[in-house]
């Protein structure tokens, strides 16, 4: 084990350079590419959690923000009609 790297049950965040540990699971999915039922998870620590949605978002890419641990069957299902 390498000092100072996490263990096996901590998440950090996935904004590039982020090192913290991660608090929230940002669900998303591309509707050009992925069905409804196909969701992606990033995780997000509490300083990263707004700018991880606010990129999907300004994609309009639908999201769904829980807690970590959290898992959601599908994301923007009213979206698809």
């Amino acid at each position: 084990m390498i000092l100072g790297s996490p263990g096996p049950d901590v998440v950090q965040c996935s904004r590039a350079g982020c090192r913290a540990d991660a608090t929230r699971a940002v669900h998303w999915r591309n509707p050009k590419i992925h069905s409804v039922d196909r969701v992606k998870t990033w995780a997000a620590c509490d300083e990263h959690v707004d700018f991880l949605e606010g990129f999907l978002r300004s994609r309009d890419f639908p999201v769904v923000v829980t807690a970590l641990g959290v898992t959601v069957e599908s994301v923007g299902a009213e979206a698809s009609s």
